[in-house]
């Protein structure tokens, strides 16, 4: 009964957006208003629960942490809808949209350049929402409707989030358990190696409406081989820091060499047509091939994006240095936020987003007109996320979560194939891998104990799942909707990724129960 009352809120949300297509707002507040009936009532939250502080101290309490949370949130898609708002204006998409097609008219082709190695390689240097919100504007600027480009790269970027920005979900997991980094880090990336080419594959179905050939099961494995191979040995040779940055640059170069030595970069008859359809619809000529300076110049703000974040990640003294630079508090009851904004993704948004404009020409008036079509855009999007927020830290800290994870665990012996599945909960209803494997790496600890299984690969089954529900969570797609314009069809995008993390979650059990085996 516990776990059925905790899972009241999440199972709302999901029957309002998936079956009577709410937007994630509407959804959202009816399901904060049944997370706190249950937490109140039914976990006695702020009684029996973090009793120390009281009923009302703890309610505010919370909605402190997720406003927190949600400000930090906005500081990634503000600077994200400027820098679109600013491409959009200056023509920038168009020649982008032209280089892409200089390496591949093949949509499918692009969208893997886009959605998988770039997004892959974002989420690698930035993580946060980072990937998201950069790669589902560059997919519309090609032709894709907004709601395909979203879901489009919350599957692509979702193989790396196991090991986010430098690390930080598997090193705040070592952190936690004692457990080397590097051990739990190897595990992970020999599970993603062994079935993240389904992840490939789903991405191309989803970009073609379902449509698959035989020469598109050449690209996805060649795709998927480029990134988890070199992801894994860089996981197992070097750590958890690098695997999915490195693993994203490295297979972009081996991909599109090895592209034009198999002449898989040339479009069947129907894509090449249908490519350029899309081209033309977007406002460019993908027979057009843009010089070397006016790719640069076009993609001058990503540029400054990527080597702001790379200096700020791999130069330790600057990284050390940003890192001092902090806002943070606490209160009782473990109420905690933190905002490292010089270090922050956003900050490193926003300084590309001006410098790159400057570098391509723009003028103050121009970089104004866009942050201000970026607000405009941004203030709807703001109730939704606050709403999916405050439910996530009331179900943290009332134990809600807590008790849906012990629940699953009573299935005993095969437990296993459930592990990656609560990862992806924690994922869920936090939107961070990171915060997952806080969560409950240590339930997952105590669960192979009493199991007597080995808790190095229950810990990569909890960060191979805390990757998946990145896919799914509903604030990620209200962040991620929110940079193209996607508002009130959050639900249809929460429809389309929710089967391929349950899936990818399903073959992440089953390779967890074999290798336990």
């Amino acid at each position: 009964m516990p776990a059925l009352l905790a899972a009241a809120p999440l199972a709302l949300i999901i029957a309002l957006m998936l079956g009577l297509r709410w937007p994630a707002a509407r959804a959202g507040l009816a399901g904060l208003a049944v997370a706190l009936g249950v937490a109140y009532l039914g976990f006695g939250y702020g009684d029996a629960v973090l009793g120390e502080i009281g009923p009302a101290r703890a309610g505010v309490f919370a909605f402190a942490e997720a406003g927190f949370t949600a400000a930090t949130i906005l500081w990634i898609i503000f600077p994200a809808l400027c820098v679109y708002e600013i491409q959009k204006r200056s023509g920038a998409f168009d020649v982008i949209r032209a280089g892409l097609a200089s390496v591949s008219t093949d949509r499918r082709v692009q969208v893997l350049l886009i959605a998988w190695f770039f997004a892959l390689f974002m989420e690698g240097a930035a993580g946060f929402g980072t990937p998201v919100a950069l790669a589902a504007p560059l997919l519309v600027s090609l032709g894709f409707a907004p709601l395909k480009a979203v879901t489009l790269a919350l599957i692509g970027h979702a193989a790396g989030v196991s090991f986010g920005a430098v690390g930080t979900p598997i090193v705040a997991q070592a952190d936690l358990t004692g457990i080397s980094a590097q051990a739990i880090g190897q595990w992970t990336g020999l599970m993603h190696l062994l079935v993240g080419a389904v992840l490939v594959v789903l991405l191309m179905r989803v970009a073609d409406d379902g449509r698959f050939v035989m020469r598109d099961s050449a690209l996805a494995a060649l795709a998927a081989l480029c990134f988890l191979a070199p992801a894994a040995l860089i996981a197992f040779a070097v750590g958890p820091e690098l695997p999915t940055f490195a693993g994203a640059a490295i297979g972009a170069v081996i991909f599109v060499f090895a592209l034009k030595r198999l002449g898989l970069e040339r479009a069947d008859e129907a894509a090449a047509d249908d490519g350029a359809k899309r081209a033309e619809s977007g406002g460019g000529n993908a027979s057009e091939r843009p010089g070397a300076k006016a790719l640069l110049h076009a993609a001058a703000p990503y540029l400054v994006i990527v080597g702001l974040i790379l200096a700020s990640r791999m130069i330790v003294p600057l990284t050390e240095m940003l890192r001092a630079f902090s806002l943070a508090w606490s209160l009782p009851g473990g109420f905690s936020g933190r905002f490292e904004y010089l270090y922050h993704p956003g900050t490193m948004l926003m300084t590309g987003f001006i410098l790159g404009a400057l570098l391509q020409g723009r003028r103050l008036h121009d970089l104004l007109s866009a942050a201000g079509a970026a607000a405009r855009r941004l203030a709807p999007v703001v109730v939704a996320l606050l709403a999916m927020l405050a439910i996530s830290r009331l179900m943290v800290h009332a134990q809600m979560i807590d008790t849906l994870a012990e629940a699953v665990a009573r299935t005993g012996p095969i437990w296993p194939l459930f592990a990656a599945g609560v990862g992806g909960l924690g994922t869920f209803v936090t939107g961070s891998a990171t915060a997952s494997n806080i969560l409950l790496s240590e339930f997952q600890m105590a669960s192979a104990r009493s199991l007597d299984l080995p808790a190095v690969i229950m810990l990569a089954a909890q960060s191979f799942g805390a990757a998946l529900g990145n896919m799914a969570c509903p604030h990620n797609i209200i962040a991620g909707g929110a940079t193209v314009g996607l508002r009130g069809r959050e639900g249809d995008v929460l429809r389309a990724t929710l089967m391929p993390a349950v899936v990818y979650a399903a073959l992440g059990g089953v390779v967890t129960l074999i290798l336990v085996g």
